[in-house]
């Protein structure tokens, strides 16, 4: 994978905070910000793909892509978050075409 600098600004807040999370996790600077970089990242597009898949934006294959999950885990992430995504049964034989195709 090629890498990248990133120079960043921090409040001192956020950095004490940081202090605290590179301790805990017993981690040198660099390695704590991509891992809070890397599950923020994912997290983003977990609840995005569940908002898409909500508002009919992406089919539920789609959005389990775009969550980068497989369907069995996006379904789960689904249930916990009390979304409901068959709105109709267009949408749902939409879905199971796509699915087929």
């Amino acid at each position: 994978m090629k890498e990248t600098s990133l120079s960043i600004r921090l409040s001192v807040e956020l950095e004490k905070e940081l202090e605290e999370f590179i301790e805990s996790e017993n981690l040198d600077k660099s390695t704590a910000i991509r891992k809070l970089l890397q599950t923020s990242l994912t997290e983003w597009r977990e609840k995005t793909a569940v908002d898409l898949l909500s508002k009919g934006k992406l089919t539920f294959l789609a959005a389990a892509k775009f969550a980068g999950l497989d369907v069995w885990s996006f379904a789960e992430k689904v249930k916990e978050s009390k979304t409901v995504w068959i709105k109709d049964k267009d949408v749902l034989e939409k879905d199971i075409e796509r699915a087929l195709s």
